[in-house]
């Protein structure tokens, strides 16, 4: 049983997934780490969604950065956007997590900012 899953949509996130991964475990808050990409792999994101246990959802992409929000379509449950810099610094990436459609929200913190996506994570598990 996990509280907190952390979805990179492709390996190259993964610096940025070591930066949450670290705040959790000083926290000792149990978490899953996956890569799937949103595009890529739609079937198994789905899958994995419907299947997790965890409480609150970290999503980390960069470029059209679709994950956070493919992730919150598919659940009730909080959604934690992280974008990647890459092309225009992560704007790309910022501009997609948080222009959301009304119903389907995602939290957005900074660029590369990891650790804030984990800090916001364990704030939320605290609220129960």
């Amino acid at each position: 049983m996990v509280d907190v899953s952390i979805v990179c949509g492709s390996a190259s996130d993964a610096a940025i997934a070591e930066k949450a991964k670290k705040v959790l475990d000083e926290q000792k808050i149990p978490y899953d780490y996956q890569v799937i990409s949103a595009h890529r792999d739609p079937d198994k994101l789905d899958e994995y969604v419907k299947k997790s246990d965890a409480k609150v959802f970290i999503a980390i992409a960069g470029l059209s950065a679709a994950l956070p929000g493919v992730i919150a379509s598919k659940t009730k449950k909080p959604v934690i956007g992280v974008p990647v810099s890459g092309t225009l610094n992560g704007l790309d990436a910022l501009l997609s997590i948080v222009q959301m459609p009304k119903g389907v929200p995602v939290a957005c913190v900074g660029v590369d900012n990891g650790e804030n996506a984990a800090y916001l994570a364990i704030r939320i598990l605290n609220l129960h």
